[in-house]
């Protein structure tokens, strides 16, 4: 016990700050682009669905496995990564992620089929996701509840930037050159962030190894899954993305096909979703730490579901215009900014010896989540957008309700002060 508490002390003396206190931004930088690679790998080729349909001679409901297959390995892949980093550090297993990446695009760049393709986007998806998961435990690992939520809003609002503008670059490339073109891009920034990655990131789990064997670590999660505060958070938190995900599902088609509107203008529309996120997470990296992360995330899901409420009023009453789908959606990206650093903050502070593995199964459940909603909604999506906008309200009013988990659990306490 005393080595682990002078390795957790010699981690607080690592924290990459620039000697005043405040964050070393470099480092806060890198971390960013590390998280934004696989949401990157998301939102870049959405509107070049329709077009990749077309050219692979599939319907729409098919190319959409390029999406939900894609979250579905993400989501699998944390469970994964997670107590990996525990076990033998973040550094390691982060590397070994985005190199999968890298090579994952490389196959999708190439893909003579959908089947190709297919496999492609699992692999890079397994390799993506150690960014999302891991960078978030590096944030653990170097700060307290409340200001790991502070530092995690600043890491997904740069983070944001990424699919804030993919959709319009993707749109943009795909008018151009078409949806090949997309993966070039995303060949490129993977390339690019392994390289930072490998200059820039040190060892920040200084607890690595101290689980000691698989049975530990299942015992590790099996702490998790007996705290109702970690599923409180958790799936508040997979409840709120699941309602972005739902919209990203089916925003390209009933723009591009519903509405009879071009990938570059849904591309161009696009941007208020990551837009309100991007100013969620920055209202969460400047108050978490003054109002507790609790009210930031009721306060979340209460703009989640206003603004989920204000899109379905806008089309009963007959606005079939991308601005009433696409402006209340800034609500929601506000709202999922407020709730996701918190809510993933409180997941991995519950036990702070396993933060890799419960950011994996926090993260793991946002993406699983994510891939459930998304072909349900390829499907039941056809002439009309109220299935959609069905499953976004359930997830929203879901998302509220599951926050009760993480109040008056004397067991989540004890698991909490372990």
């Amino acid at each position: 016990m005393s080595s682990v508490s002078r390795d957790n002390t010699e981690s607080v003396r690592q924290q990459p700050t620039n000697g005043t206190g405040s964050p070393q931004w470099g480092f806060i930088a890198m971390l960013v682009a590390v998280a934004a690679t696989s949401p990157l790998g998301i939102n870049i080729y959405l509107p070049s669905m329709p077009g990749m349909a077309m050219d692979f001679g599939v319907d729409f409901g098919t190319i959409q496995l390029t999406l939900s297959l894609y979250l579905a390995a993400v989501a699998v892949g944390q469970l994964i990564v997670g107590p990996l980093s525990d076990r033998f550090g973040r550094r390691p297993i982060l590397l070994g992620g985005l190199s999968s990446f890298v090579v994952g695009t490389v196959i999708c760049l190439l893909a003579p089929s959908i089947g190709v393709l297919l496999a492609g986007r699992v692999l890079q998806a397994l390799g993506g996701c150690a960014g999302i998961a891991l960078s978030r435990a590096v944030v653990s690992d170097l700060y307290g509840r409340d200001q790991a939520a502070s530092m995690i809003g600043y890491v997904t609002m740069g983070m944001a930037v990424a699919p804030m503008a993919a959709p319009t670059i993707g749109g943009a490339l795909e008018a151009f050159y078409g949806w090949r073109a997309s993966f070039i891009f995303l060949l490129v920034f993977g390339s690019l962030t392994l390289t930072a990655a490998a200059r820039r990131l040190y060892e920040t789990n200084h607890r690595r190894g101290a689980s000691g064997a698989a049975g530990q670590l299942l015992r590790g999660y099996s702490k998790l899954i007996g705290s109702r505060p970690f599923w409180g958070y958790t799936l508040t938190t997979a409840f709120s993305t699941a309602v972005f995900f739902t919209f990203v599902a089916g925003a390209s088609y009933v723009v591009i096909t519903l509405m009879q509107r071009s990938p570059l203008e849904y591309g161009a529309y696009f941007a208020f979703v990551p837009g309100g996120y991007m100013l969620g997470n920055f209202l969460s990296g400047r108050y978490a730490r003054r109002f507790g992360a609790n009210r930031m995330i009721i306060t979340g899901c209460i703009l989640i579901i206003f603004g989920v409420a204000s899109i379905s009023a806008a089309f009963a009453l007959g606005n079939m215009h991308p601005a009433g789908l696409f402006l209340p959606m800034f609500l929601v990206g506000v709202g999922n900014g407020l709730v996701i650093p918190s809510g993933v903050a409180g997941a991995v502070s519950v036990n702070p010896n396993v933060a890799g593995a419960a950011a994996g199964l926090s993260g793991s459940f946002q993406m699983g989540f994510g891939a459930v909603v998304a072909p349900v909604v390829g499907a039941l999506l056809k002439t009309t957008v109220w299935p959609m906008l069905a499953i976004m309200a359930a997830c929203a009013v879901l998302a509220l309700a599951s926050f009760a988990l993480t109040r008056g659990s004397a067991s989540g306490r004890n698991t909490h002060s372990a």
